[in-house]
Formats: C-alpha cells, structure tokens, sequence
C-alpha cells in the first residue's frame, strides 16, 4: 500500500463506532483499513452503476444550481423544495 497523504474524519454514533470496530476485528483488519477499503469498494459500485436522479429529488432540484455562493437561507429553501 502507498503512504497516505489526505485525511478523511467521520462522525459517528457510539453505536456506529462499536459496529465498526467489531466487523473490523471479525476481519482481523484495523479500524481504518476496514473503513477505507468498504469506502472504496461502495465508490466503485456507485461509479460503475451511477444512481439516476428521480425527477422533484434534492439532486435534481439542485442540479446547476448549488454554489459555494448560495446564502444558507436559498439552500435551505432549494432542499426543501419550495
């Protein structure tokens, strides 16, 4: 494996967490080669199958139109479809 030069945090449930760390263990893998690896796996999946947009969706109604310059009140209102 090559070194890591990025970082990714996750918040988790304490519940999510135990999860995790149990599956990691049964697999006799830590923690964060479990999370990297099933992360990876599910980008694959997604990549090689994209989901399609169902028509009145978040990523439809956002679609174009999500800048980093929407004020927090327009994207509320675009997520909630009003």
């Amino acid at each position: 494996m090559t070194a890591t030069a990025d970082r990714l945090d996750l918040r988790l449930s304490a519940a999510d967490k135990t999860r995790i760390r149990r599956a990691a263990a049964l697999h006799g893998m830590p923690v964060a080669a479990f999370v990297r690896e099933a992360a990876l796996r599910e980008a694959e999946t997604v990549i090689a199958h994209p989901p399609k947009a169902q028509p009145g969706s978040l990523s439809t109604r956002l679609r174009g139109r999500a800048t980093t310059r929407l004020s927090t009140d327009e994207i509320t209102r675009l997520t909630r479809g009003a």
